[in-house]
């Protein structure tokens, strides 16, 4: 992401803020909170996690026009169907103002802010100095991070890894000007937490459609996966499997992936999604399952569900290891996923409109 020089930045939030504080306090604060949100190195986990869209603006700004939409959604909108905002990237006082409830958040300019702060999860803009948004691209903490919403709601600290369940990803990809009126009113059909990862993909220059009807399931979380062998979500393949194929062909990031078994092959160069995966499973592997609120389990229950998984169910007979969670024994340790209906149908491309 691009940032603008601090002078042009504070007087930005000062206008679109409503900042009551000296020009000078304001320009130091807007510089702490940029280098706060500012990336870190390329191979970091996290950052690549939180920041790095493995060149995606391809399909977000290019063929979906994303870029075009956002400077007309206002921070209220975009909270309103699941967006979330980095506390830790914004100054104080506009905190401060939050908490206050002084904040205006109906004015769409303060989106460009937002996204010129780094502070929209999983969300990258790039800005100009006059303030506009010419790129948009995402990352994997969209869907798999939210907010402690200790602000205010949707806005927080990260909580990496916990699965965005507000997050209405067919809304928000529908309001694109490129896609027609079918796939845009199956997109609404998903709603908050939900996404359809098999639906369809992208090749670098297509949207392409692998299965229909849509069949959307629940955002996971991504927290707990070290010691779980095969990806908890689908089954067909290790973590960085699923890594790689989100990366490429749902986020539209500039790589490469291959799978038969789905009738998908991308090949991009240079690929900028696979080298970047042991670091990116690093992160994800560290991120540990958080204890429940405390009175949200009743502890009965639970113990005569392990004496049940354990004993006379015989759950535990295929469910093994630290993590109970992977089938070790079987006729094949990777299928196909069946019920899908058609995986290895012939894939046809939605031609985006260029309305």
């Amino acid at each position: 992401m691009r940032f603008i020089g601090a002078a042009s930045l504070a007087l930005a939030l000062a206008v679109g803020f409503a900042i009551q504080s000296p020009a000078a306090g304001a320009a130091q604060a807007v510089r702490r909170a940029v280098e706060r949100s500012r990336p870190g190195p390329p191979l970091d986990g996290r950052a690549v996690f939180r920041f790095d869209t493995f060149g995606d603006e391809q399909l977000w700004t290019d063929v979906l026009r994303m870029h075009e939409v956002l400077p007309n959604v206002a921070p209220a909108t975009a909270l309103a169907v699941g967006l979330k905002v980095d506390a830790d990237a914004l100054p104080r006082n506009v905190i401060q103002s939050l908490k206050a409830g002084t904040l205006k958040l109906d004015d769409p300019a303060l989106t460009i802010q937002l996204l010129r702060l780094n502070a929209v999860v999983g969300v990258v803009g790039t800005v100009t100095d006059d303030g506009q948004l010419t790129k948009v691209g995402v990352t994997c903490a969209l869907c798999h991070s939210t907010v402690d919403a200790a602000i205010v709601p949707g806005v927080g600290r990260r909580l990496d890894g916990w699965a965005n369940t507000d997050l209405d990803v067919g809304v928000i990809v529908g309001l694109s000007p490129a896609l027609d009126d079918a796939t845009r009113a199956e997109f609404a059909t998903w709603g908050p937490g939900m996404y359809d990862p098999r639906h369809h993909a992208f090749d670098g220059t297509n949207i392409v459609l692998l299965n229909t009807p849509s069949l959307p399931v629940v955002i996971p979380s991504i927290y707990g996966l070290r010691h779980v062998g095969f990806e908890t979500y689908t089954a067909d393949g290790p973590v960085s499997y699923w890594n790689s194929y989100v990366g490429v062909g749902q986020m539209g990031g500039h790589g490469s992936f291959s799978d038969p078994r789905i009738s998908l092959s991308i090949t991009q160069t240079p690929d900028l999604v696979t080298p970047k995966l042991p670091a990116l499973l690093d992160y994800q592997l560290g991120l540990r399952t958080p204890a429940p609120p405390r009175g949200t389990v009743d502890q009965r229950a639970a113990a005569r569900g392990k004496a049940l998984f354990r004993d006379e169910a015989r759950c535990s007979s295929c469910h093994r290891g630290p993590t109970l969670t992977d089938v070790l024994d079987g006729p094949t340790r990777s299928r196909q996923n069946s019920e899908r209906g058609g995986l290895e149908n012939t894939i046809r491309v939605i031609t985006p409109s260029t309305a």
